[in-house]
């Protein structure tokens, strides 16, 4: 087990935690953030990400917090299949635990709110209009841009003489309010299998009053299109920058 499960883990965590959260919280019935809107769901998945980074690198894992990012790293030779795999598993464990919590967290609600869909849309994606094959390109396209411009963040010479360090999970977290507000109408902007599949298992095992299906159908989507993506993204970037 690579010394970086953990901070994969408890990073994906709080990830969730505070991405899904705020969906709970402008979706659900007599929460005090109640009809919030796009920009606010955005946002808060914006802070998501940029928390859930900086915890994960802060205990000696690299943040990806996403298995087509771990898995892009595996094709392009970054680290080994096994750190890959363990790197996947804390993600997927994170975002469940992540998810559960969210549930506990906004426990009183889910009774008050009476749209299934919309307890659903505080676990898991659904489209806007469903076409597997425009579905399923969005994911693919939401995803590249997130690892091209990851890779540009981090690229020598963006900020000054040295990579963004410091400063790079603000740009990430930036990054990822750029794609919500741009590209992510479509599908909701999984971008990340583990942001979905993690939640929408939580969804089906959680005991959530009145929460009606978890959308299996569509379930592979959010997972095919981000490893593609993600992966042809990572092999063209390390091809331009090599």
């Amino acid at each position: 087990m690579p010394a970086s499960f953990l901070g994969e883990f408890l990073g994906t965590l709080i990830l969730l935690l505070l991405g899904n959260g705020v969906v709970a919280n402008v979706l659900l019935t007599d929460s005090k953030g109640h009809g919030g809107g796009w920009i606010v769901i955005t946002a808060g998945w914006a802070f998501a990400v940029m928390s859930g980074g900086m915890v994960a690198v802060a205990l000696g894992a690299p943040g990806e917090l996403n298995p087509a990012v771990s898995v892009a790293n595996v094709v392009t030779g970054v680290y080994p299949l096994a750190t890959g795999l363990a790197h996947i598993g804390a993600q997927m464990l994170g975002a469940m635990v992540g998810a559960t919590l969210v549930w506990l967290h906004y426990l009183p609600h889910w009774a008050r709110t009476a749209d299934p869909e919309l307890k659903r849309a505080c676990y898991c994606t659904a489209p806007a209009v469903r076409n597997t094959a425009s579905n399923l390109t969005s994911e693919i396209i939401g995803t590249a841009v997130l690892v091209v411009v990851a890779g540009a963040i981090g690229a020598q010479g963006v900020l000054g003489a040295t990579p963004a360090t410091n400063i790079g999970g603000f740009l990430v977290g930036c990054l990822v309010w750029g794609i919500g507000l741009s590209l992510g109408g479509p599908t909701g902007y999984a971008i990340n299998p583990a942001r979905d599949l993690g939640p929408r298992i939580a969804h089906a095992l959680l005991p959530i009053a009145g929460k009606g299906g978890s959308d299996w159908g569509y379930a592979w989507i959010p997972v095919v299109g981000p490893i593609a993506g993600a992966t042809l993204a990572a092999v063209l970037w390390k091809a331009l920058t090599a």
